[in-house]
C-alpha cells in the first residue's frame, strides 16, 4: 500500500533491486492481478509474502451483512494461504449504522472470530488483530488499543488470533509496551507495522501516515519493545499518504528503504 501506484510486476522489480526480501499485500490489487498469478509472481522472484490485508469488518448487526463477512473473511483466508503467508492483518470494523453500542460491537467481532479462527488454522493462516487509533472507532474500528485487542485474542489458542503492532496506531498510549510484553508472552505478536505520525492531518483522516523519520514517532524504542517481547519476524512500512502516492513509486520505495535504515535499524 506504500507504493500502490506500482503495478504488481513493478513492486516485485523494486524489491529485488533494493533487496527488500518481503513484501505485505493488500487484497484489492492481488484480485486485481489475479490470486494464483501474484502469488506465482512472487515466489518466481524468490521474495516472501509477510502478510495480506485485510480482513475483518465483522460489526454488522443485520444477519445478511454478517454473512457476507464470515464469507468474504474465508476467501480472505484462502487468499492468504494462496499467497504463502500466514497472517492475515483484521480491521475489526466500526458500529453500525445508527448503533452506539461499542461493547456489542466489540462482542460480535468475538462471535466472528469463533467462527473464522478454526477455518483459517486448517489453512496454516493466523489472524492478526490491529487495534486502530481511537479516530477511527466510529467508522472502521472499535478496537482501538492493543489492550482491547489482546483481550479478544486471547479468548482464543495464539495459533488462531493475535495481534498487528502499528506504531502510527498506538503510539501514543503509555499502557502499549506493557501490552506488547503481553502479547510477546502469549506468543500473540503475529506482525509489526511502522508508519510516522505527522500533523496537520488531511481531510479525512485516513490518508496521513508520514513516512518514517518525518513525524512525532521514536521508530527504534517500538522496535526495542517488540524485541523485548521475543518478536523476530518481519517489519512491514504501511503509509497511506498521497503525497507519496502521487510520486514515483520506485522513488518512494527506495527513500522509505533508505528511511527504514537510518531510523530502525542504524
Amino acid at each position: 500500500m506504500t507504493v500502490k501506484q506500482l503495478s504488481m510486476p513493478e513492486l516485485v522489480d523494486s524489491c529485488l533491486e533494493l533487496g527488500v526480501p518481503g513484501v505485505g499485500l493488500w487484497r484489492e490489487p492481488v484480485q486485481s492481478y489475479g490470486v494464483e498469478a501474484t502469488a506465482k509472481l512472487i515466489r518466481d522472484a524468490g521474495l516472501a509474502v509477510t502478510t495480506l490485508c485485510r480482513g475483518g469488518f465483522f460489526t454488522a448487526i443485520d444477519p445478511d451483512e454478517r454473512a457476507a463477512a464470515l464469507a468474504d473473511n474465508r476467501r480472505a483466508v484462502d487468499e492468504a494461504a494462496t499467497l504463502g503467508t500466514d497472517v492475515l492483518v483484521l480491521v475489526s470494523g466500526g458500529l453500525p449504522a445508527g448503533s452506539k453500542d461499542l461493547h456489542g460491537a466489540r462482542e460480535r467481532i468475538a462471535d466472528a472470530l469463533a467462527e473464522l479462527g478454526p477455518y483459517a488454522e486448517q489453512h496454516g493462516v493466523k489472524l492478526a488483530i490491529e487495534p486502530l487509533h481511537p479516530m477511527y472507532a466510529a467508522d472502521r474500528c472499535v478496537v482501538s488499543t492493543l489492550t482491547q485487542a489482546l483481550d479478544l485474542a486471547e479468548r482464543f489458542p495464539a495459533h488462531q488470533v493475535g495481534v498487528t503492532v502499528d506504531t502510527y496506531h498506538i503510539w501514543w498510549d503509555d499502557t502499549a509496551p506493557a501490552q506488547i510484553a503481553r502479547a510477546g508472552a502469549g506468543g500473540r505478536i503475529h506482525t509489526f507495522q511502522l508508519a510516522d505520525w505527522t500533523t496537520p492531518l488531511p481531510e479525512g483522516v485516513l490518508n496521513g501516515r508520514g513516512q518514517i523519520g518525518d513525524g512525532s514517532i521514536d521508530m527504534r524504542e517500538w522496535k526495542g519493545y517488540v524485541e523485548a517481547a521475543g518478536y523476530t519476524g518481519p517489519i512491514e512500512v504501511e503509509l497511506f499518504n498521497d503525497e507519496l502516492w502521487a510520486r514515483d513509486g520506485r522513488e518512494v520505495l527506495a527513500e522509505t528503504a533508505s528511511r527504514f535504515v537510518e531510523h530502525v535499524i542504524q
